[in-house]
């Protein structure tokens, strides 16, 4: 139903361009900001999950190998250092 006045029906057009536009810019801002968004934690070098638990793995072989290369460096040094004998004991003095 279209109506008689050639001013509404302008103004109708004019606000259906408009809702259009601002639809537009809304989506164009949206996509920008993600845009940034992807650039700006891209460039904060975060690690997925998996490095993260491999080389949480890698740690935990690492210390346990120096427990062990600590345990044995004891036992090496125990063997090589002789212990010194206790000193006789002085009589009467």
């Amino acid at each position: 139903m279209q109506s008689e006045n050639k001013m509404f029906d302008d103004f109708v057009r004019m606000m259906n361009g408009v809702a259009g536009t601002v639809a537009g810019m809304g989506r164009e801002a949206e996509s920008s900001a993600r845009e940034k968004m992807r650039e700006w934690v891209g460039g904060m070098d975060f690690v997925s999950r998996d490095e993260f638990e491999a080389v949480k793995a890698m740690a935990v072989a690492a210390r346990d190998e120096n427990e062990a290369l600590k345990a044995r460096i004891a036992a090496l040094e125990g063997k090589a250092i002789p212990k010194p004998k206790a000193a006789p004991k002085a009589k009467g003095a």
